[in-house]
């Protein structure tokens, strides 16, 4: 069976932003619901590296989640202010990786996500050739400071950033080329990118197969696994909709199987309810259906 866990973001930004969901009132629900962890958006107020300097300070919030029985699945590292696609210079970048690298260690969490940070219309003022170049170039050095660490990294692509066509997902993922790097397959975002090609600059570039295709064609490229429905929308007309399961168009009978093709390096799905209005509402509904796929197909 797999371990279950699910964003914490989902309770603090978006609809959450002016009333997050304090830390350890997620932690402690999660754990009466049956959660086996969290996956850690590291930005305020949640646990992240700035309000956590110390590592007295992080190992406190590691033994607080550890004294309930429960795991980091992973962090969503917040690199959102920094530079990547338009810049030859990506030091600030890789510094502030380093940062939530460290952090991850110190929280004992094996997996950071990355993104290409900037959206789409990026390329009206940058050429994709070498935006690439500098997202591969940087994914290496991370890849591999990551790996010196035990820690794996994973690109979660998706509409709202630059990159978002199905060849450019498997090209980028080709050119890092390292064993420690792959990407993260949310289903909604997989979705929207296969089978809307929603917000891909100049000609729309889909698959037949929709999500499904695309992640046939990553096989073995794939490190970690978002679960969630799609009803085929965008939220606020920039990412996907994270639909909790039932309210979209996905066929996870069909979608599980394929991702378990892969072989990841731990044993987590976890629930990403981003954005979703009523996140803290629908979060136990959501665990009682992916339940129902774990004893189909998590074992």
């Amino acid at each position: 069976m797999k371990d279950i866990s699910i964003g914490s973001w989902a309770y603090s930004i978006g609809p959450y932003a002016d009333h997050p969901v304090p830390w350890e009132e997620v932690i402690t629900t999660l754990k009466d619901m049956g959660f086996q962890g969290v996956e850690l958006g590291g930005f305020p107020p949640h646990p992240n590296p700035d309000d956590m300097p110390n590592p007295d300070q992080r190992a406190a919030c590691r033994a607080q989640l550890e004294a309930l029985g429960l795991r980091f699945s992973g962090l969503a590292a917040n690199l959102w202010g920094e530079h990547l696609i338009d810049t030859d210079d990506t030091s600030d970048y890789l510094e502030a990786f380093r940062k939530n690298l460290d952090f991850c260690v110190d929280l004992g969490i094996q997996g950071i996500r990355v993104d290409t940070v900037q959206p789409p219309t990026i390329f009206e003022t940058v050429d994709p050739d070498v935006a690439r170049g500098n997202v591969v170039r940087a994914w290496q050095h991370c890849a591999r400071a990551a790996g010196d660490q035990g820690v794996y990294v994973t690109w979660e692509f998706e509409p709202g950033f630059a990159f978002n066509k199905p060849s450019d997902i498997i090209r980028i993922v080709e050119e890092v080329n390292s064993d420690n790097f792959g990407v993260q397959f949310d289903t909604c975002h997989g979705h929207m990118v296969a089978a809307v090609g929603a917000r891909q600059p100049g000609e729309k570039e889909t698959l037949p197969g929709g999500g499904l295709e695309l992640a046939q064609k990553l096989r073995g490229k794939i490190n970690h696994v978002h679960l969630i429905d799609s009803d085929g929308t965008l939220h606020d007309d920039e990412t996907s909709t994270h639909a909790p399961f039932g309210e979209g168009v996905l066929n996870f009978d069909e979608l599980i199987p394929e991702l378990n093709q892969n072989q990841m390096p731990h044993n987590w799905w976890t629930i990403d309810l981003c954005f979703w209005p009523d996140a803290w509402d629908v979060t136990r509904q959501c665990k009682a259906a992916v339940d129902v796929l774990n004893a189909k197909y998590g074992g």
